[in-house]
């Protein structure tokens, strides 16, 4: 009789999302009339820019012609890509070998791909709250998970507690859903706890380009020694709108050596057992992101989103409500007022003010009590929101 991984069913329901749909169904029922602003939005909302979508058409134009028709590419991605982000880590003078650099469809499938070169028996690390795919990826094959307590007092940026014994180390800097970004001292203490325990970091990078501080690390290679203990993932998501196109890429250092055996060449083996690599016409788009035009055109948009971050603290600034994020990242992590738990405050700010953004407690259960909000809505709804959350601020303080 066949037998399935019954590590699935230790796996809890997906709450969060569907429970939101359902109220916010219930909202629109009861008031058909009323404006719903979203601000839990996890996706963005401006479009490709004009570097992408030029090198799009080129590529497609190249498909319809024998001479410049390409067929199966390499797994592990083009080396015209893999080139083009090495030559960008090195302008942050961050050097990597191109073999080090592994293309992919995303952070998202990485995170949890990259568990197949590792043990089942490995002890997992993760903070709470955390992005749930850090979780439910390694309950899928029944790891044991501990958690990294990620709170007010420490502002939701955990440091390694040398009694705790791990070997899979997660990590994400600006942080989902907390929108917190570690320093430098902190990641190196990081980086130094996992060559004392022998661990992995698996760093998730994929907001590094909303950092707009100077002096915070936008990579885990900025740390001193990283190369010797953790593997980077990030984006094209966030950075350049490629939620609808998909790219992302790995970059796991030779360097990386457990019990005589380097990860490069394992994870190389499993790319290329497992997927066909990501499509020339999406590689070619990506190649453009990182161009000087395209980093330019990036950034207009980039910023646009960091205007809404701005505007969004600003209103909690003048409320006096406690938050992370905002100022390095496109997430708000605020504290609930009024005592309030996260569904009370979800409640609260929809049927007061029509806007839905995102309960903390999905999150963990440290994320209870706080909630997310998103800057990737419109300049026009961001302000709006924030102007009815101050009035429902006034009315209820009354």
């Amino acid at each position: 009789m066949l037998k399935i991984n019954e590590h699935y069913l230790d796996l809890s329901e997906g709450f969060l999302f569907t429970e939101i749909a359902r109220r916010i169904d219930e909202f629109t029922a009861k008031y058909p009339d009323r404006d719903l602003i979203r601000m839990g939005v996890g996706d963005v909302t401006l479009p490709l820019c004009d570097a992408v979508i030029d090198a799009l058409h080129k590529a497609v134009d190249e498909m319809k012609d024998a001479a410049t028709f390409r067929g199966y590419g390499p797994e592990i991605g083009y080396e015209f890509l893999r080139q083009a982000i090495c030559d960008h880590y090195a302008k942050r003078n961050i050097h990597l070998n191109i073999d080090e650099v592994f293309v992919s469809d995303g952070t998202k499938g990485d995170l949890s791909n990259i568990l197949d070169i590792l043990s089942r028996d490995n002890v997992v690390l993760i903070p709470d709250p955390v992005y749930p795919v850090y979780v439910d990826t390694n309950v899928m094959e029944g790891r044991r998970i501990l958690f990294a307590n990620a709170d007010k007092e420490n502002n939701f940026l955990p440091m390694p507690d040398r009694s705790v014994d791990a070997d899979i180390i997660y990590l994400c800097s600006p942080n989902n859903p907390t929108g917190a970004v570690y320093g430098y001292d902190q990641l190196k203490a990081w980086v130094d706890y996992a060559i004392e325990k022998d661990a992995v970091i698996l760093f998730d990078a994929a907001y590094e380009i909303f950092v707009a501080d100077p002096d915070l690390p936008r990579s885990i290679y900025d740390i001193e020694d990283a190369e010797k203990c953790a593997i980077e993932f990030c984006s094209l998501s966030k950075t350049a709108g490629f939620t609808g196109v998909r790219c992302g890429y790995s970059v796991v250092p030779h360097t990386l050596v457990y019990g005589g055996i380097d990860l490069n060449s394992l994870w190389m083996r499993r790319m290329t057992t497992k997927c066909n690599g990501l499509s020339y016409i999406i590689q070619r788009a990506a190649e453009a992101v990182f161009t000087d035009e395209g980093q330019a055109q990036i950034m207009e948009n980039i910023r646009y989103y960091q205007e809404n971050a701005k505007t969004i603290t600003g209103a909690l600034d003048e409320l006096g409500i406690w938050y992370t994020g905002g100022k390095n990242s496109p997430y708000v992590w605020l504290k609930c007022p009024f005592d309030m738990d996260s569904w009370a405050f979800f409640d609260f700010l929809l049927e007061n003010a029509g806007v839905a953004a995102t309960p903390g407690c999905g999150f963990g259960a440290n994320g209870e009590g706080f909630f997310r909000l998103s800057s990737f809505s419109s300049h026009d709804d961001t302000i709006e929101a924030m102007r009815r959350l101050k009035k429902v601020f006034t009315d209820y303080g009354k």
